[in-house]
Parts: structure tokens; sequence; C-alpha cells
């Protein structure tokens, strides 16, 4: 059979990722990136990129601590590479800090991060509202560098990027044999997923390039995480809010909350504001299905529904995906050499 045509839907850090893996893993398949919107706009441009993960109550632990890891030691490789300034990643080391212990003192994740520990009384002395914390050193994506990245590494391999709105994932049946579903938020309406919901994130970008050290604070709301050539101030969790326009009272409101934590920032300039929304669901959608329409076949491959996770497990979800999509070849050749027979 001729070599199958693979389109991966969404250009965010999920779908350039899977579209990667898939690119590494069958170097034989044709394969496109299809978005409505390419790097600066996507919702992976507004995330932070930081490295922490934040657990999915619908996903086994050790599957989540295997995405973590696999996306860890790729990127870890990355920033110890001349690439690692041109795909923004380097490393950041901060504090998570808490106004009572924990229950869980030790993350899934605090064995795979560098140098994790319980902070020193000293260490707290910065954080006075703070009764307990946690010092490590993660990586940080920074966008859009890490997308442009991905896509310059794409187009080396042959993969064609095309602007283009995708009404319906069976549109694309009579110019692909398997269709990658990465359409974060956009697969609500794509593909109908109602257990699919938006959790609103307003951020601020300052220039504040004396702030080396992330802060966190533990509920994961307010954090200072320092990029290459901004600091991300955040943050709001607002489910099933689908708005995209700035709110200048939760803009005065981060910045306080900042403020409280780094009295520094009260000097940052350049203010940035921007508004993305979380791809959320109980559990990452990483399966395949076969579409079938009068005697039709798609073969679709699902990798959405990240939340604020997607930076911190792309990469082990993308693998995933490239494996389910390398069943669907199996698939196709299995029933193509039936067919001579």
């Amino acid at each position: 059979m001729a070599a199958p045509k693979v389109a991966v839907v969404g250009a965010g850090v999920v779908g350039l990722s899977t579209a990667l893996c898939v690119a590494d893993a069958f170097p034989a398949c044709s394969v496109a990136v299809l978005a409505q919107r390419f790097a600066p706009s996507t919702t992976s441009d507004v995330a932070a990129g930081m490295l922490i993960p934040h657990t999915a109550p619908g996903t086994p632990i050790h599957v989540q601590k295997q995405w973590f890891k696999e996306t860890f030691t790729y990127l870890f490789a990355i920033s110890n590479s001349a690439e690692a300034s041109e795909a923004g990643i380097h490393l950041v080391s901060g504090w998570q800090v808490f106004k009572s212990t924990p229950g869980e003192e030790l993350p899934f994740w605090s064995d795979i991060v560098l140098g994790f520990r319980t902070m020193s009384e000293a260490e707290l002395q910065k954080f006075p509202q703070h009764r307990y914390g946690q010092a490590f050193t993660t990586l940080k994506c920074d966008c859009p560098p890490y997308l442009l990245w991905m896509e310059k590494r794409l187009k080396a391999k042959g993969v064609q990027m095309y602007t283009r709105k995708v009404e319906n994932l069976w549109e694309l049946h009579s110019e692909y044999n398997i269709v990658v579903n990465c359409a974060g938020i956009g697969a609500h309406q794509l593909v109908g997923d109602q257990q699919l919901f938006p959790v609103r994130g307003q951020v601020l970008k300052v220039h504040a390039p004396w702030v080396k050290n992330f802060i966190r604070d533990g509920d994961g709301l307010t954090y200072i995480y320092p990029g290459i050539s901004s600091v991300t101030l955040g943050g709001t969790r607002e489910k099933e809010s689908w708005s995209l326009s700035p709110d200048p009272s939760t803009t005065k409101d981060i910045f306080g909350r900042c403020c409280s934590l780094e009295p520094s920032l009260q000097a940052a300039q350049e203010m940035k504001v921007q508004v993305g929304l979380r791809p959320s669901r109980a559990s990452v959608r990483l399966q395949r299905e076969v579409w079938s329409q009068g005697g039709a076949k798609l073969l679709v491959v699902h990798n959405y529904g990240h939340g604020s996770g997607g930076f911190s497990m792309h990469r082990g979800t993308a693998k995933e995906a490239a494996r389910l999509v390398g069943e669907c070849i199996a698939a196709l050749q299995d029933s193509s050499s039936r067919a001579k027979l």
C-alpha cells in the first residue's frame, strides 16, 4: 500500500509534539499539521510552560508519572544542548510554599525534578505568611520559542503546515488515512466532547529581570515564573468560563497576590495581560477509534484534555499517541493485504 497520510489537527504544544513523535517513529508516512492558529496565537503561548505537574483525578498516578518523566527527560536533554536557547528551554530553581503543611509532603513527581527537598527555616523567613515549603529545580519552556523550534524541526522532516479551520474530522477522510485530534478546547465542538470544559487562566507577563527564582503558592493559584525575556505572574482557574477578554480587576488581584509573595515586583514594568482556556476533563483522552460512514472508513487517534498539565506531560502523551498511530498503520496494512487476497 502507499505510505499512509496522517493529519494532526492542532498546533499547540500537544499537537506539534505529537506530529514530531509520529514523524520520528514512522518516517515513511506523509504527515501534515492542520490548525486554525499557529504560534504565537495558540493557547500554549499563554501558558507559563513550567514543568510542575497537576494531578489529574481520572488518570492512574503511575501513568501520569511516566508521562512527566518522559517529558522531563526529553526537555532536560535539550536544555543541555546547543539548541537550548533557540528552543526556549532552561532550568529554573525556586520554592513552593504552603500556609500549612500539606497532607502529601512528597508529590508523585518529587524524584523526577532535581534536588527536591524541604525548605529550611532560613529560607522560609522570605515568606512570613507561610509555614512550610519545598525547594527544587525544574524546567521551563518559553513560548512561542519552543513552538517555533518544534515547527522548524517538523519542516526539516518534510511535515507540511496548513492554516485551516477543521469543522469536522470526517471532512478529512478523503485526504488522509489517519487523523490525530490534538485540538485542545476545540475538541468540545470538533468531536462534541461534553466531558471537556474550559478552565480560564489569566496571566500577566512583566519585565522584572532581577527575579531569578520561581515562587508558587501551594494551591498553585498564585505563581511567579521567570522566563528568558519576561516573568509570568498568575493566575486564575475559572471553570466553564469561555471569555478570552482580560479582566482589569483580575489583573489588579493577580499583581497584588504576586507582590505579597515577592515585594520587589512592585517595580516591574511593561505589563502584558493574556488569557487562555485550559482544555480540562477528568483524564486526558488518549484513544483510537474507527469512524465509518457509507462504507468509507477513517482511523482517528485522540490526544487532548491535558488541562493545566499540557507542558508537564506533552512529550509522554505524544509518544503514546504515536504508538496508537502505529496500531492504525498496522490495521491499514492488514486490510490492504487482505484486499489483495
